[in-house]
């Protein structure tokens, strides 16, 4: 399947200087094969792969070795058998957190061997060096080059089914093309919505086309989740996890989609629960949007840390985890207003993420208008306002207009592509692939 990120591997190969490339990302959004996927373009004979789950005999002897470059190529080689030549050569370091050693050595690869190319991923990574982590000491920050991977896109789901033509009309701003297919892409839309990003969901309803089936892979990628946090997360912890992780769904059918503490429980208090959510953060399980008042850049120095969203890091999940109803992708265009929109906004976000922003929402000091997410240009901040199917109705994001007067407003929804007075009507289906360049043509 074709993934925008593997392009940005390629990238980073062909820098003069370069930085060991460490793949971040939740579990099974396709980090392994990113990795393989470019080894076989780019080094298909010199690539010697090292999973450190499967070789636990050399993790146990990288433990108490030097970390030299010179004496861990060594142990490589005895490991695999492969001659590896610094200049010629990619490893690839799978599951690299079971061998936090190996991770740390990255620091002295760059420091002393920048001239060996070297990719490593692992399964919540992110708690090495998050703020819940308690091994953040082997992370080499600053000395390695940081590549996050997403679950696939719309686009890239459309890729994947064989839609290419639909691909190429949105990369294209070709909207006289997207108009006439607009009813083909609602229906491949309201696909995504139940299928989500997840490599494994995208494959198999690529290869069987059956909703149900792509039912059952999520759910087994969910009962992976669950052992994950049995496996990994501090004891203490274990059930807040569990806890947040469950209510998703709850908090997004909410009218207002601020997190609220006390829906976990009765009483429950932010502090009870910041290191779990922490926790979900750092392993890229969970993604949180600020409040930010006023909007202004940059949008980090305003945000309200007690006012936030929380969404899940794939909208094809968060429709398994609310057992939503394959049926409702037939039943007209009510998948994007069920439970409060919520599946609409989680895909925007995703959207969003992939597309590089980090979202925050607003929400005037009266409570009388709130929009769905504010992203930030290089000298404004630009509003967005999501609307279910094709609702467009838009009052917050009118009083936002005639507060801030922002150079360039999004309202997205299910409406064609339009452009009136710095207000652009982007449809939901385009919206990660063209809000850059519409961005920049201001």
């Amino acid at each position: 399947m074709k993934r925008d990120c593997l392009q940005k591997i390629f990238d980073w190969n062909r820098k003069t200087v370069r930085k060991p490339l460490v793949l971040m990302g939740a579990r099974q959004v396709g980090k392994t094969w990113l990795m393989e996927e470019f080894a076989r373009q780019a080094y298909p004979r010199n690539t010697v792969f090292l999973n450190f789950m499967a070789m636990a005999d050399l993790s146990a002897a990288i433990a108490h070795a030097s970390l030299t470059p010179s004496n861990l190529l060594a142990l490589f080689q005895a490991a695999t058998g492969k001659q590896i030549i610094p200049e010629k050569t990619l490893l690839v370091l799978d599951e690299i957190q079971e061998c936090p050693q190996a991770l740390t050595a990255l620091k002295f690869f760059h420091e002393q061997l920048p001239q060996q190319a070297i990719i490593a991923a692992g399964s919540l990574l992110g708690l090495s060096m998050g703020r819940s982590g308690k091994q953040n000491s082997s992370f080499p920050v600053g000395q390695i080059e940081r590549l996050d991977v997403h679950p696939m896109t719309y686009l890239e789901f459309l890729s994947a089914i064989g839609k290419n033509g639909l691909v190429e009309a949105v990369q294209q701003g070709d909207w006289t093309t997207v108009g006439l297919l607009a009813t083909e892409y609602e229906t491949t839309l309201k696909n995504y919505l139940l299928i989500g990003g997840m490599p494994e969901a995208v494959a198999t309803f690529a290869d069987t086309n059956a909703l149900s089936k792509v039912r059952v892979k999520q759910l087994d990628i969910l009962a992976d989740y669950d052992d994950d946090f049995k496996k990994h997360a501090p004891a203490d912890l274990l059930g807040k996890i569990r806890l947040l992780w469950d209510n998703l769904p709850a908090q997004l059918a909410k009218e207002n989609k601020k997190f609220i503490y006390t829906a976990l429980r009765p009483g429950a208090r932010a502090r009870e629960y910041e290191t779990a959510l922490q926790w979900l953060d750092d392993a890229g399980m969970i993604k949180q949007v600020y409040r930010v008042s006023p909007p202004r850049l940059p949008l980090k120095s305003y945000r309200d840390i007690g006012a936030f969203k929380l969404y899940a890091h794939d909208v094809g999940l968060l429709a398994a985890m609310s057992a939503l109803p394959i049926r409702s992708v037939l039943e007209g265009n009510a998948l994007f207003t069920n439970f409060k929109g919520a599946l609409t906004e989680q895909f925007v976000l995703c959207e969003l993420h992939a597309a590089g922003f980090e979202p925050a929402y607003w929400t005037a000091d009266s409570g009388t208008a709130e929009l769905d997410f504010v992203v930030q240009s290089e000298t404004d901040v630009v509003p967005i306002e999501v609307k279910a199917a094709t609702n467009t109705k838009a009052k917050s994001l009118t009083m936002y207009r005639e507060a801030f007067h922002p150079m360039l407003s999004v309202k997205s929804s299910l409406k064609p592509y339009h452009v009136d007075n710095g207000l652009i009507s982007l449809p939901l289906y385009a919206l990660g692939a063209r809000l850059q360049a519409e961005i920049a043509a201001v």
